[in-house]
This record gives C-alpha cells, sequence and structure tokens, in this order.
C-alpha cells in the first residue's frame, strides 16, 4: 500500500497555528517580528509540523519566499520532527525557498542541517569557572559601586528599560551593525511585556544603566537575546558583571544559559563567550528550496557564496 507523502502548505495567520509558551514561538515574538504565515508540514498520520515564517516579495519577480524570525525559533511539534526534506511536497506552499532557523538543541524541525557558527553555553549542573582576570573585573567594579540586578522584564522600572535600550543602540553603532539589528521601539515594548523575558543590569556608581542584557526563556533554556554597554562604561568592562548576574539567574532557574557566539568566526566576541563558558553547540539552519528551477534562474550570476537563498546574497 502506497503511503501519503509528507506535504506542506502555507496558512496566512501570523503564525498562530505555530503558537507556543515558549518565547521564539510566542505571541509577544512573532508580533515583534511581523511573521505572516505558518509553514504546516503534516505526513497523513495526524501527525504535523508548525513553523513561524515572513514571507517576502522576491524584488523585480512575481515570486516570493520565506525565513524564519530571528532567534532560535524552529517549529511547533505535534509528534512530526525531523522530517526528511526530501519527502516533503513543497509546490502546495507557493514558495521560491523557506530558510528555516532551529532550536539550538533538543528535537530539530527537519533532518540534516547545515551546521553555523559556534554557540557556547553556561550549563549549572556542570563546574562554572570563568577566567580569573573576569573575576577580578567583577570584584573591582563591585568595590567601585557597580551593583547588578535582574528581574523580569515586565516588572523592570522605567529606567533600566531606556538604560538598556540605550546601552543596545551605542554597541550597535559602536558595532557598524546591519539596519536589521536596530529594532523599533515597538519591537522592544513586545519584549518588555514578555513573561519569558528577563533584564540583567550593571548600574554604574553614580546612578544609570553602565551595561544590560536581555534574556528570555525558550525550549528549556535561557537564552542572552540582545544586550550591550554604553559608551561612557566601556573601559571598566561592567558587561563582566552582567554575565557574572546571567550565571547566577540560570543555576537559580535550574536552566542553561545560552550565550550565543561571536559575530564572525575567532573573532573577539566568540573569544569572550567561549571564556566564560562550559559547554558549546553549533547553530543548526536548514534551507529548502520549494521550486527547484525558479530557484536556480534566480541564481543565475550569484554563486561561488553559501549565503541563502543565493539570489539575496549581497553583492561586492
Amino acid at each position: 500500500m502506497r503511503m501519503p507523502r509528507t506535504r506542506a502548505v502555507l496558512v496566512p495567520d501570523q503564525g498562530a497555528l505555530a503558537l507556543s509558551e515558549d518565547y521564539f514561538r510566542s505571541a509577544h515574538h512573532l508580533r515583534a517580528e511581523q511573521v505572516t504565515h505558518t509553514l504546516v508540514i503534516e505526513d497523513g498520520e495526524a501527525r504535523a509540523l508548525r513553523v513561524p515564517l515572513i514571507v517576502r516579495p522576491i524584488e523585480g519577480t512575481p515570486y516570493r519566499d520565506a525565513i524564519s524570525p530571528y532567534g532560535f525559533p524552529g517549529g511547533a511539534l505535534d509528534g512530526l520532527s525531523d522530517v526528511s526534506k526530501d519527502a516533503v511536497d513543497w509546490t502546495g506552499t507557493e514558495l521560491v525557498s523557506i530558510f528555516v532557523r532551529d532550536r539550538v538543541s533538543g528535537p530539530r524541525c527537519f533532518a540534516g542541517g547545515t551546521e553555523r557558527n559556534e554557540v557556547f553555553f553556561i550549563d549549572p549542573r556542570l563546574p562554572v569557572a570563568f577566567r580569573e582576570m573576569h573575576y577580578r573585573h567583577i570584584r573591582r567594579n563591585t568595590r567601585l559601586g557597580f551593583v547588578s540586578t535582574a528581574s523580569q522584564a515586565r516588572s523592570a522600572p522605567r529606567e533600566e528599560r531606556e538604560g538598556f535600550q540605550a546601552a543596545y543602540r551605542q554597541t550597535m553603532l559602536r558595532e557598524k551593525a546591519s539596519p536589521r539589528y536596530f529594532f523599533s521601539d515597538a519591537y522592544f515594548d513586545e519584549l518588555f511585556l514578555s513573561p519569558c523575558a528577563w533584564l540583567v543590569t550593571a548600574h554604574a556608581p553614580q546612578g544609570g544603566v553602565a551595561s544590560s542584557a536581555l534574556c528570555v526563556h525558550s525550549d528549556g533554556m535561557l537564552h542572552y537575546y540582545l544586550g550591550g554597554t554604553v559608551d561612557a562604561h566601556l573601559a571598566r568592562s561592567p558587561a563582566k558583571n552582567v554575565f557574572g548576574m546571567l550565571a547566577e539567574l540560570c543555576s537559580r532557574l535550574g536552566v542553561p544559559l545560552h550565550l550565543g557566539g561571536g559575530i564572525r568566526p575567532g573573532d573577539s566576541l566568540e573569544q569572550f563567550k567561549r571564556s566564560l563558558s562550559n559547554a558549546s553547540s553549533r547553530l543548526l539552519t536548514h534551507e529548502l528550496i520549494c521550486e527547484p528551477s525558479v530557484y536556480a534562474r534566480l541564481s543565475e550570476g550569484h554563486t561561488g557564496s553559501d549565503f541563502f537563498p543565493s539570489y539575496r546574497a549581497p553583492r561586492g
């Protein structure tokens, strides 16, 4: 007897079918990221996988493609995971391609996948030992009057929330980050209202926020999501006090802390996070080509890069 083939459909529901209590599939995150659809994959045996997506027009063409929201959303697993991409009938999506960011750990949306940059963890079940230099800087800052706090973001004082935004934006300007990382006030409002979000702050001796991190609880771990240090306090490295408090918070909550990785392999940010961590892994993504002939035609002249989809690769 021939088994029904796994099929994919696209539902224009702003991600409602993929909702869960985990931050990266929560209503707050999907609204902030302006998710437009849910990719629903069913195997004909009442099992399904539901992936939130942002569907986009492909400029200059009548076609569309899609991408997961920022972060590590994976999908809502309703009895279906590690799906073989080759076993899916993608024609019902009417998309050229889909780029999926999977969970950091745990069950995956699709089998295989592409290993991306290395990411780091502080696992409270393992010995936690920062470098002695980090401890020394944390103790020095404490003596100077820096004070670290942690609270759920929705109950944090307005001054802390505004201070976090200032520290984050100053950091993005220093790093010459792409426009994608300059989030709107509405984006931050959604983040701050989430019951899954925590704000960890290093307060300067004279008052005000010196460094801050916004963390979110999702899929069994705390994720360092966004953070930064204000220009005036860079010399004292108050971010080390923030990470010290983060280590205490994840221990208190009994979950690992996902620190993320660097911007580029081997850069100073990666080295710093490696020096704080006691475990590591690799991010996993899935590159799905739904219309191979259209994808090939659009990608002409864009070869030689691992960017996906290749027809969106930056020029120059």
